[in-house]
């Protein structure tokens, strides 16, 4: 996958949440929403990658990137410090991150209430502090 499919795959995964969020599919709109913030990360991966030659300084740097794990794709795309910085200046964009770090592609398996897919969908998507338009910025 290139950058651009990883960011239509982003993109589409939002509105498919949304539209599943719309007809009260709420572990459906969980799940895929999750997934929106992995393709993102891994676009940024590849930004990084592109701009920093890590690969060919350590060879099983692209055996890590298989992984569904939010912070660790954070580490992966060189984002730690500048998320820490804009944590930072914005209280609202760190407890959208709290909330988005915590999720997983085990999600699948689980039930999920109503509060708890529109508390991630929204803080993953809010215009101003989500962390969707924070990783866009980045991809």
């Amino acid at each position: 996958m290139n950058r651009p499919q990883l960011q239509q795959l982003a993109e589409e995964r939002v509105l498919e949440a949304a539209a599943l969020l719309q007809s009260g599919n709420w572990s459906g709109a969980y799940y895929l929403v999750g997934y929106a913030i992995e393709f993102g990360l891994k676009s940024c991966v590849l930004a990084f990658v592109q701009s920093s030659g890590i690969i060919f300084r350590d060879k099983k740097f692209s055996e890590k990137c298989w992984t569904h794990n939010i912070e660790e794709l954070v580490k992966l795309a060189n984002l730690e410090s500048q998320r820490g910085h804009d944590v930072a200046a914005s209280v609202d964009l760190g407890k959208n991150w709290q909330i988005v770090k915590d999720w997983t592609e085990g999600a699948r398996y689980e039930s999920w209430t109503e509060i708890q897919a529109r508390e991630l969908f929204e803080a993953v998507i809010n215009p101003t502090n989500g962390v969707f338009p924070w990783i866009k910025v980045r991809w």
